[in-house]
């Protein structure tokens, strides 16, 4: 049980480090909200699915790799340096084509603006340069240090957003409560440029935090390390990349086949589904390295069983208290009413995206026995679903398509890899349980979602009471031996 315990402690720092960020950046959603229309925020959005690609890309399963090798491994110097040098010398090479194809990339990509491209290269590669490092702190459990980055990082970025779309226009700088210096804006730019430049300057400045780890990495390389990385790392590329098209190719079609304004209101109001997107966050910042490290562990199996029901057991309560809620936290995070319209996906995002943290959890069997591919055609099949559901349902019943075909995308493949992991990695998962809460939970933000409940928070505070009820009664005796030791 001590295992656990220090999974769940490492878990709450990451969990801090995960949420506090993303808690103040639902701030800037809210700042983003205020000063962009639906169709302007449109063009934030798809700038950002385009990242989302290119970060999936050009990490090639990298870091799922380290964590894999380092563990396993006895000479964990090579693994760090070989695995270092090599994203190093893959982004500079991106970063050089990248600057130089820039005009091209922006006709390919439909960005109005050359510079948009230029920055997104920029935004990429300081991003990417930066995984190992932060791998590295994690797998040698490190998690303060980690955190206290990542929410330096997010508050540098939260000042820049502040200043650039709220300080100057509103001409304190005139008003000499802020340096001239920083009245740098581009003449003629729109103003969503300020938001791709602060990612910008934030990476720069979380690149300098990491400066001291980055210089003990030894300048080595080691060619068979390398082949091992590759051969267990790209197939969890392709599922990267199958995940990101799961994650934003709705956005894009939504943007091609009904409009920006539409798909602005969608990504709008997809971002209330960032409290389970925070809480999976948090979960695979501290499993990940978990689960390799303590993989010949006696009752690892067991302990994963057990991780999974607490898992499932948080994120059904999370789920159900976002829809209980939901009208207060629209309110909270979206400033403009026009967003609203799209409200009706969030119940859906939040057990799609649930069923997504099971998947996580699951997936650890093809991981542990080396079978990576096998993830990578479950991702690809997911992204299948995605794609043929969106492109034939936009245009009949809108956006919701997008968060229909999300669910049915990760439900699959969290049954699918359920199976599979039973004949080559078998779990003792409590299935029955799990499955259980997962229909509670489901069935109770349904009834808060009804029309003839929603917003009474009577009837809503009430089903979230019961629920933790239910919970108490059948796990009491568990809890207060996890809590106890």
């Amino acid at each position: 049980m001590s295992a656990l315990k220090k999974f769940f402690k490492d878990t709450i720092i990451y969990g801090i480090a995960a949420i506090l960020p993303r808690a103040i950046n639902i701030g800037l959603v809210k700042l983003h909200t205020a000063v962009f229309g639906t169709e302007k925020y449109a063009v934030n959005t798809e700038y950002y699915v385009y990242a989302a690609y290119l970060n999936a890309l050009l990490t090639y399963g990298m870091e799922t790799a380290f964590f894999r090798f380092f563990s396993k491994e006895q000479e964990k110097g090579k693994i760090i340096s070989t695995s270092f040098t090599t994203l190093l010398f893959t982004t500079v090479v991106f970063l050089i084509l990248g600057l130089n194809f820039a005009p091209n990339i922006a006709e390919i990509f439909g960005f109005e603006k050359v510079m948009y491209v230029k920055i997104l290269v920029w935004t990429v590669f300081l991003d990417t340069i930066v995984v190992i490092p932060f791998a590295y702190l994690r797998v040698t459990n490190r998690p303060i240090r980690f955190a206290g980055i990542k929410i330096a990082n997010i508050l540098f970025l939260t000042v820049l957003n502040i200043i650039f779309l709220w300080a100057i226009p509103k001409g304190y700088l005139s008003k000499g409560i802020l340096p001239e210096s920083l009245n740098f804006y581009i003449k003629g730019e729109p103003q969503v440029i300020y938001i791709f430049l602060a990612n910008v300057f934030a990476s720069v400045f979380t690149i300098i935090l990491l400066i001291p780890n980055i210089l003990k990495i030894k300048w080595a390389f080691d060619k068979v390390v390398l082949q091992k990385l590759l051969i267990y790392g790209l197939p969890i590329m392709i599922g990267s990349l199958a995940y990101v098209t799961n994650e934003n190719i709705d956005k894009l079609f939504l943007g091609d086949i009904i409009g920006d304004a539409e798909m602005g209101k969608y990504a709008g109001c997809y971002k209330l589904g960032v409290f389970m997107t925070l809480y999976i966050t948090a979960f695979r910042l501290g499993a990940e390295p978990f689960f390799f490290n303590h993989a010949k562990e006696k009752n690892a199996k067991n302990n994963y069983a057990t991780i999974l029901k607490w898992f499932t057991i948080l994120g059904a309560i999370f789920m159900l208290v976002v829809v209980a809620y939901i009208d207060l936290f629209a309110g909270i995070l979206i400033s403009k009413d026009e967003y609203l319209d799209a409200l009706a996906i969030v119940p859906i995002i939040l057990l799609a995206n649930l069923c997504l943290g099971i998947y996580n959890n699951l997936s650890i069997w093809y991981k542990l026995t080396d079978k990576t591919s096998y993830g990578m055609y479950i991702s690809i099949f997911g992204a299948i679903i995605t794609i043929v559901f969106n492109l034939v349902m936009i245009k009949h019943i809108g956006f919701m398509a997008s968060a229909w075909a999300t669910l049915i995308a990760y439900g699959s493949m969290m049954v699918i890899s359920y199976l599979l992991g039973r004949k080559h990695y078998p779990v003792p998962y409590n299935v029955k349980k799990i499955t259980v809460y997962v229909l509670i939970a489901t069935l109770f933000s349904a009834i808060a979602f009804y029309d003839m409940f929603r917003a009474n928070y009577i009837v809503t505070t009430a089903l979230v009471l019961v629920f933790l009820g239910i919970i108490y009664l059948s796990e009491r005796k568990e809890l207060k031996r996890l809590l106890g030791k």
